[in-house]
């Protein structure tokens, strides 16, 4: 190997640029403080009431990234995730953060379980008409 390092080999590609790791974003937590249950089909809105985020000095670069987007139009979880090309799991716990300093709130979907059965709701239209 030379002096000069170019010998070496990588173990990265070069245009990738500096490599950060997901655990680091999140300081090593797997789940927010209030552990918040954020499907991929929930949708994360922006407070708007929420202070300018990127004033606040406790918010990474990747928090206001996801304020900021959810400004323009309210994001799923998925779609986050996609558009910061980040780890679902570290997108779910920068959400938690948000959600816990009121930057955003997150609307979540309706469980199956929830849901009106279709055989019913016909049930009751041919009720109707039979009245």
């Amino acid at each position: 190997m030379s002096a000069d390092g170019q010998g070496r080999s990588h173990w990265f590609d070069d245009e990738a640029g500096p490599v950060v790791r997901p655990y680091a974003m999140t300081r090593g937590r797997t789940t927010s403080a209030a552990q918040h249950r954020l499907d991929l089909i929930a949708v994360v809105v922006a407070e708007p009431h929420a202070d300018d985020p990127e004033a606040d000095s406790t918010l990474s670069p990747e928090h206001v990234d996801i304020v900021g987007l959810c400004r323009h139009a309210p994001q799923s979880v998925a779609e986050l995730s996609a558009e910061l090309d980040l780890p679902i799991g570290v997108v779910r716990v920068l959400i938690g953060d948000l959600v816990d300093a009121e930057f955003v709130h997150v609307n979540r979907p309706v469980p199956p379980a929830e849901l009106v059965d279709e055989s019913i709701l016909r049930d009751v239209i041919n009720g109707l008409r039979a009245l």
